[in-house]
């Protein structure tokens, strides 16, 4: 088969490996559509602190069943999309349903081979039927999955006023389930151009711009008093920092960035607010399937969040191509 991989940082070969064997429990799948994540950047740029070269990349998948185990729930050709978070299913995070936290958790892409090839072999578990939607909206379910599960983290309502700073692909996923939620939100970033895409395209309510203005500008659309939910998705440290200041007494704040550097900030500012401070890690199996729901309903404008295509074939030029801010990139996906 096959496959881009990604031999050390900022080398990208397309070569020709084996199918992978199917174990038992497992399910071959012919992968049709990768979506390009923010991770597979870092990777490519030797950036990414858990990884070791060579990798094949991608996470963001969906495709057909090539072969099942006898007694499926699958069958042949059936269009499925991949959930890329192999737990192990018994550890204490595991046992209390937390899979998305499991101690020993793999990612495929990060920890093992991902689906950046024309076949991958996962447990029958990651495997799920996409429903009605298109496969090519399929490939995108697993980064709006992990703003859904900031959503729910944050326990976001229409009575909330909720500030999502970063309007990257994630940050987009999660002002899209704030608003299926009826929550009114506030989008900030540096770029303007991801300020108008937010509001124009995925219904966010007001914007502003990251800037030396941005407190000030907070305080007047929020009368003095802060926003009741703050998600970051900057993927970086001084912003998340920053973010503890447009707290609204009470409110909560929910990190889906994860950055190496130790976060610092007022304790008796978050103290006198009894603030609520909440990690997001991946996603689990509801939010997956709440995404397929609103996809369905019509509640997620795939069409604008895919920008980019091209082939798996081509990868190695469009990575390079892609990774250029200039390029416009929110949503790139290859075809394979």
């Amino acid at each position: 088969m096959k496959a881009l991989l990604c031999e050390e940082p900022g080398r990208l070969s397309l070569v020709s490996r084996p199918a992978p064997a199917p174990g038992a429990g497992e399910v071959l799948v012919r992968i049709r559509h990768v979506g390009i994540c923010g991770t597979d950047f870092h990777i490519f740029a030797g950036k990414h602190p858990f990884l070791e070269y060579p990798r094949v990349m991608g996470h963001e998948l969906s495709g057909t069943v090539e072969e099942a185990p006898e007694g499926s729930r699958l069958k042949a050709g059936e269009h499925v999309y991949i959930v890329p978070y192999l737990s192990c299913g018994t550890c204490h995070a595991c046992r209390k349903g937390l899979s998305n936290a499991c101690q020993s958790i793999r990612v495929l892409g990060v920890h093992c081979d991902g689906g950046m090839a024309e076949y991958v072999s996962v447990p029958e578990a990651n495997v799920v039927p996409t429903g009605g939607i298109a496969l090519e909206d399929a490939a995108m379910i697993e980064f709006l999955a992990i703003g859904a599960h900031g959503v729910k983290r944050g326990a976001i309502n229409a009575a909330d006023r909720v500030l999502v700073t970063g309007s990257g692909p994630i940050g987009m996923s999660a002002i899209i389930f704030a608003k299926t939620r009826g929550a009114h939100v506030t989008v900030m970033d540096t770029r303007a151009d991801r300020l108008a895409f937010a509001t124009d395209r995925l219904g966010a309510d007001a914007a502003m711009l990251a800037d030396a203005s941005a407190e000030a500008e907070a305080k007047r659309l929020t009368g003095g008093d802060g926003f009741d939910v703050v998600i970051d998705a900057t993927g970086s440290a001084r912003p998340i920092e920053r973010g503890f200041g447009f707290l609204a007494h009470g409110a909560r704040y929910v990190l889906l960035s994860v950055v190496r550097q130790d976060i610092t900030f007022s304790d008796p500012e978050f103290h006198k607010r009894e603030a609520t401070l909440l990690a997001s890690r991946n996603a689990q199996p509801d939010d997956f399937a709440e995404v397929v729901r609103q996809i369905e309903a019509g509640k997620v404008p795939t069409r604008a969040l895919n920008t980019h295509r091209g082939r798996l074939e081509d990868g190695a030029a469009l990575l390079v191509e892609w990774a250029r801010p200039e390029a416009g990139v929110i949503k790139a996906i290859l075809d394979v």
